[in-house]
């Protein structure tokens, strides 16, 4: 291999430490996203995927810190095949390169579907117990990010015409925080 080594790197809150995932293996550099892998909005593997050439090597730990879902795992990987970029997994010990043969095709559709299932139990975990925190009166949800009377100016100014990223920026929630309190009118 003449090209480059790029590490992937991601975990899903910004306390988390990355250091860890490719820790003593060899990369020239690391792209690192601090971001849920079902995501798809992960600017450092964009500009990863952007970066990577013709005969580089793209290391990442596990299929999970790739992708929480199948269909995302196989696309992300077919794109950097496609650029003709060896993509391997440190801990499952998997390359792929695009000529792969029926084996490691099998291989990375149970890997990630072990995944995308993990992520799952994870899911249903949580709503459990939530629920279980709800009937202990321990859980009351998240506070609103607007008391009343904002929401209602929110809703007032969006209706004069006001653009959406200004109530944004102005109230410092995100849009898709705006559409929801427009949403609940």
């Amino acid at each position: 291999m003449t090209g480059q080594r790029l590490g992937y790197v991601r975990v899903s809150t910004l306390d988390q430490n990355t250091a860890r995932q490719l820790d003593g293996v060899d990369v020239d550099q690391v792209f690192a996203d601090k971001a849920s892998g079902k995501d798809v909005n992960r600017p450092e593997l964009e500009r990863m995927i952007d970066f990577a050439r013709d005969g580089d090597t793209v290391l990442v730990h596990s299929m999970d810190r790739l992708a929480r879902n199948l269909d995302d795992l196989r696309a992300i990987v077919r794109r950097l095949t496609e650029k003709k970029v060896r993509v391997e997994f440190v801990k499952e010990q998997l390359t792929f390169t695009g000529d792969d043969n029926a084996m490691a095709t099998l291989l990375l559709n149970v890997m990630g579907a072990f995944a995308e299932f993990e992520r799952s139990l994870i899911r249903e975990r949580q709503r459990e117990g939530i629920n279980l925190a709800k009937q202990r009166g321990a859980y009351r949800g998240r506070t609103p990010s607007l008391d009343a009377k904002s929401a209602t100016e929110l809703r007032e100014k969006a209706a004069a015409g006001v653009p959406k990223a200004a109530l944004a920026r102005h109230y410092g929630i995100s849009r898709e925080t705006v559409y929801t309190y427009l949403r609940a009118e």
